[in-house]
Order: C-alpha cells, then structure tokens, then sequence
C-alpha cells in the first residue's frame, strides 16, 4: 500500500500482516488505533505509550500526510 513516495517508513499493508490491514510500518499496529485513539480524547503520548513499536516520527508523519491530503482534496 505505499502509493505515496517516502510512504514506505509510515505505512505497509500485507495480506500476511493483520489480514491486510494497513499498520505503522515494521509494526502489527493498525493506523485505525492511532485514529481511534485521537478521536477518544486520547493523546499522541498515550498511543505511543500503548504502542512502543511505533515510533513518533511515524505518527507525526502519518498526520502530516493525512492532512496534506485532505487540504489538496479540499482545495
């Protein structure tokens, strides 16, 4: 699933990695807990703490993508 260059370091989708849900790259963790998460109230702190496979850069990463994305399809 990394159609986006540089993606390859954030996000990875497998049909032999969570049936092929897309996750932090080098991770089993799920971009949706990331999601859920945050809408939760939670913070990127608490995530990260739940989930130490993961590392800041990727989330920080992740959210930048995601909202370059939806300004571009806003625009």
């Amino acid at each position: 699933m990394n159609s986006e260059p540089g993606q390859s370091s954030i996000i990875t989708a497998s049909p032999d990695v969570m049936s092929g849900t897309p996750v932090f790259a080098g991770t089993r963790v799920p971009l949706q807990t990331l999601i859920d998460y945050l809408e939760a109230g939670e913070s990127i702190e608490d995530f990260l703490a739940g989930f130490p496979t993961v590392r800041r850069e990727q989330v920080i990463a992740f959210l930048e993508a995601a909202k370059a994305h939806m300004l571009a399809t806003a625009a």
